[in-house]
Formats: structure tokens, sequence, C-alpha cells
């Protein structure tokens, strides 16, 4: 896989379409009306203050997967995977490429939900729509909201970071791989737990992506772990998520 660019499930891995959309009262009730007669009048050479009050749509399809004892518990752990930028589109068998979406398509069973969301073509991860499918899946599904994970790879990895920065009150620990973010926003996910993962030959995404971000939390007094792959280039994920001490170390997280 590049950067810029993949059946047999388990019974229970399915996938599904989130669509949150609105509108407000006021926009039906003048739905009939002239739009020349809707447009908002003001004063001119005056600042005058406003506020803005709108739904925003939010669309994503994704995978879901549930434990095979789901049913024997109140609560279990979430982990949403986000795939990279070879995997988007509308074809969700894409994102059954890499990460935990492969591994479960393979027969292997995880001990939590595992929610994997497939962005648009020539889009990029939103943290507002991730919120609100992680609003979905806890509506409709038994999840314990203090142990809610994010992992990705590539692109993903970047949505990881985006997400954490976007609702860190909500996450108990992040897994972002070959990815970057903006170390500005570190100290307000200071509080999640972080392990990063990069190849310390990658071309497409350089290894100083991760890095600056694991300085500035660091600097922040967060909790953050890196492994760093000597050997490899842009491919740090097939390791990553092949080792069964990444999945020990997420449960072992919980939000304060």
């Amino acid at each position: 896989m590049t950067f810029w660019q993949t059946l047999a499930l388990c019974s229970l891995f399915g996938f599904m379409t989130l669509d949150l959309s609105g509108q407000s009262a006021k926009a039906e009730d003048s739905a009939s009306q002239d739009p020349a007669s809707r447009k908002a009048t003001a004063r001119p050479d005056a600042l005058q203050a406003h506020k803005l009050d709108r739904t925003v749509r939010a669309k994503l399809d994704y995978l879901l997967y549930l434990p095979k004892e789901y049913e024997e518990k109140p609560a279990w752990p979430l982990l949403l995977f986000l795939h990279g930028a070879g995997e988007r589109g509308e074809n969700l068998d894409l994102v059954k490429a890499h990460g935990p979406p492969k591994m479960i398509a393979a027969g292997k069973e995880f001990p939590f939900l595992v929610v994997s969301p497939q962005c648009r073509q020539d889009r990029w991860w939103q943290a507002f729509e991730l919120a609100a499918l992680l609003d979905e899946i806890e509506e409709k599904y038994h999840v314990d909201p203090d142990r809610i994970y994010v992992t990705g790879l590539s692109m993903g990895g970047f949505g990881t970071w985006s997400l954490a920065a976007y609702q860190p009150h909500r996450l108990a620990a992040i897994l972002p791989v070959c990815g970057g973010g903006n170390p500005h926003l570190a100290k307000l996910f200071k509080s999640v737990p972080a392990w990063v993962f990069h190849g310390a030959k990658d071309s497409v995404v350089p290894i100083g992506q991760s890095q600056v971000m694991v300085d500035a939390l660091k600097k922040a007094e967060g909790t953050v772990k890196f492994t760093i792959y000597p050997e490899a280039n842009h491919d740090a994920w097939s390791e990553t998520y092949a080792n069964p001490e990444v999945y020990q170390w997420l449960l072992q997280q919980k939000r304060p």
C-alpha cells in the first residue's frame, strides 16, 4: 500500500451506514418562501454579533465486529480502527486489507467490539464524523464508555491523533501507526495514554511526524511509548497489529 492509495467473516462482522442529519425548524418553516426573502439583513459599516446553530451531517459506512460472547456481558471495550488512504472509497471489502479487520476476516477473535469505518474517496478522516460514529455505537451496543480505544495506520494514524485532540475526554488510549498530528494540540490529550509506532525508513510519512508528537506529549507530561522499527519503511502496521502485547496494553487502559 502507498500513502495515497486491499468472505469469510464471522457471523457477527457486518456492515452498516451511519447517516445523521437534521434541519432546524426555522429552515423547514421557511422552505416554501422565496429564496430572496430569506436573506439576512445587516447594518452596513458595523460589526454585529451573530450565532451559528446548524446540524452537521455525518455519513459513514462501517464494518462492525461483536465478540462471540457479546450477549454474556453488560459492557465491552470498543476499538475504533481507521484505515489508510489506499482503502478509501465505497467498497467495504477494501477496509479488510490491513489491521484488525483483516485479522477478523481470517478468523481472529478479539475481546472487544471493533468498528472500522470507511473514508470517502478523496477525503480525509474528519474528527466530528468519527465522534458521531462513536455516539451511534455507544447508543446501539453494549459499550464500556471508560474503555474506548482508537488506532489507525498512515492516514488513519493522522485521524487517530486528530480525534484525540477533538474528544480526549472520551478516550482511554490511542495507538497511532505511521501517522502524524499537530504537536501544539498535544497538551489537550496529555491524559490519554499513547503507544506510537513508526518505521525508521518511512519514505511516505517521515518518522519525524511521529517523533514531534511523542516529544510534545512528553513535554506536556503525558503518558507515551514510542516503538521504532529500524528497518521498516511505511509498513509499520503489519508487525504492530500482529503483536499480542498491543491488545494486552490496550485492555489495561481505562479512562480516569
